[in-house]
């Protein structure tokens, strides 16, 4: 008998070819294609900001994030619109992929441990790794895909953007 405590449900999306997965529960939304607002002087991996719920809310590049090569300029992609939890604060984010898989639904004893090895993918962001079919997808732990100094920074770049 399934223990439904142990089962989580999942959005697949892809960067570059590769699989990765963030749990439904941090997603608020997926969004096509939109103009991004550019910002000076931010990270590379920080592409703009744009209107999301009549909140600025920033958007930042996966690939850039994950060490991976830049997109092309006429590619399409989505935004998935993440909410951050970081020592009791909230942000809400959105962050670029190619497109959106899937919805999955995984048990906890399907997740596999992150192997060591030397990747140019951030391997601190990873939770583990599930097999689905011939694909591997990365799970990943979007609370720790900013630091509290990232965070900051980008509260103060939206406060800035919104007055």
């Amino acid at each position: 008998m399934v223990n439904f405590n142990e089962i989580k449900t999942y959005l697949s999306f892809i960067i570059d070819n590769e699989y990765f997965a963030v749990n439904v529960s941090k997603v608020l939304e997926v969004l096509q294609s939109q103009k991004i607002t550019r910002v000076p002087n931010v990270s590379n991996d920080i592409k703009g900001v744009i209107n999301f719920r009549g909140e600025i809310i920033p958007v930042f590049e996966m690939r850039t994030r994950f060490g991976l090569p830049d997109r092309a300029l006429d590619d399409k992609y989505v935004i998935i619109v993440l909410e951050i939890t970081s020592k009791n604060t909230k942000s809400v984010i959105g962050a670029i992929a190619n497109r959106v898989k899937d919805v999955i639904t995984i048990e906890n004893n399907d997740i596999m441990a992150v192997p060591k090895m030397n990747t140019k993918i951030n391997v601190d962001l990873i939770t583990g790794i599930i097999k689905l079919k011939d694909d591997f997808i990365m799970m990943l732990d979007v609370d720790k895909m900013f630091s509290e100094q990232e965070l900051e920074v980008l509260s103060q770049m939206v406060s800035e953007k919104q007055q």
